[in-house]
């Protein structure tokens, strides 16, 4: 099953960027909550701290377009951050999402899941 998405990089460095790419996630994750809690720079560290997550999760970005294609970081990437960061909005922030919302949301994850898992064109030629 999931064939297409393992087969995109070589054997060898395919976890290698596919755990840079979870790092990338992580970094950029936890840098957006950062930033929610800086309350627009009022809270000058939790800013500061943003930026550098940031700048590390373009590291890691960059390691995992190394052998991954730029379609399937980036949508990874973009969903994953997304998802991860409604659910600490709900969670953290008591913020609240609708059903038009998590509709939305189920439409990233489809469009992830084909992306990874049944899209033939990261497969090698």
């Amino acid at each position: 099953m999931f064939e297409n998405c393992l087969s995109a990089a070589s054997p060898t460095t395919s976890m290698q960027s596919y755990l840079a790419l979870v790092g990338a996630i992580l970094a950029e994750v936890t840098g957006t909550t950062l930033l929610k809690l800086s309350d627009g720079f009022d809270n000058a560290a939790f800013g500061v701290g943003a930026m550098a997550l940031y700048l590390i999760a373009f590291y890691f970005v960059s390691e995992a377009l190394a052998d991954l294609p730029v379609g399937l970081v980036y949508a990874t990437w973009s969903a994953v951050g997304i998802l991860a960061l409604a659910v600490i909005g709900v969670t953290v922030f008591r913020e609240s999402v609708d059903a038009a919302g998590l509709a939305g949301f189920v439409l990233i994850v489809a469009g992830v899941v084909l992306l990874n898992v049944y899209s033939t064109a990261y497969s090698p030629a």
